[in-house]
């Protein structure tokens, strides 16, 4: 039995879509491995139950790992920094960090949580991001959950643009001739078939915007077994 690696991009609080997309459609055995790109939190309604989700199939000794997207980040440091603050005559107040985290999908997290500051969400969720790598490099990928600076010596140091970047050109002598994998960028069904089939690009886009669900090509949770090119479409049942 071949073991398959599949790769699963940004979910973003839909816990239903995943579980479907496992479930029904990948059906992990013991041995596959599943690589998730990151971005498991915001704008969906349910980022607690993604979370709980992962950490139920990690209990059950499937092969994951997990990579820590933009959304994870902001999380964290809104969390850190309600931590430290100091009340101001006994009222508690939101912080820089959360409001701008919640204008970006963040609000939904923290209703998802049943808390109204960040500090509130237990910490084994936090720790559970904070512990997150920031890129994965195999045999012939480099994955990770937004992109690489390929401006710089070695695009390997830059962990701000892994997290954040949006357009990036891939060097590939700066990364052994390998090809990037990433999230992050929402691109249209086509267009990711596309790429992944002429074979022909040196990366692969795999985040399809699983909560863009009024625009035409896009909607959809994504895996991505990368021994044979097999792209799998989860249409959201979140949302």
């Amino acid at each position: 039995m071949n073991e398959k690696c599949w790769i699963i991009p940004d979910i973003h609080g839909c816990s239903k879509t995943l579980k479907s997309l496992i479930e029904t459609q990948i059906k992990p055995s013991s041995s596959d491995e599943l690589i998730f790109l990151g971005d498991y939190i915001d704008r969906g309604p349910d980022s607690k139950g993604v979370i709980d989700y992962i950490m139920l199939l990690q209990k059950k000794e499937y092969r994951i790992r997990l990579l820590k997207g933009n959304h994870e980040d902001y999380c964290v440091k809104a969390w850190d920094e309600d931590k430290s603050k100091k009340k101001f005559l006994g009222l508690s107040f939101r912080t820089k960090t959360q409001k701008m985290w919640e204008m970006h999908g963040g609000k939904e997290t923290l209703e998802s949580f049943g808390v109204e500051f960040a500090s509130e969400i237990p910490q084994v969720y936090i720790d559970w991001m904070r512990d997150q790598r920031l890129f994965i490099e195999t045999e012939k990928y480099v994955i990770v959950h937004a992109g690489l600076n390929f401006k710089v010596d070695d695009p390997l140091t830059d962990t701000f643009a892994m997290l954040w970047t949006k357009e990036f050109s891939v060097v590939p002598q700066k990364i052994r001739n390998k090809k990037v994998i990433h999230g992050h960028t929402p691109v249209d069904l086509e267009f990711m078939f596309h790429v992944i089939n002429t074979g022909s690009y040196n990366f692969i886009d795999l985040d399809n915007g699983v909560y863009m669900q009024n625009r035409s090509g896009y909607g959809n949770l994504i895996g991505y077994e990368v021994n044979t090119g097999e792209l799998l479409v989860q249409p959201n049942i979140d949302l």
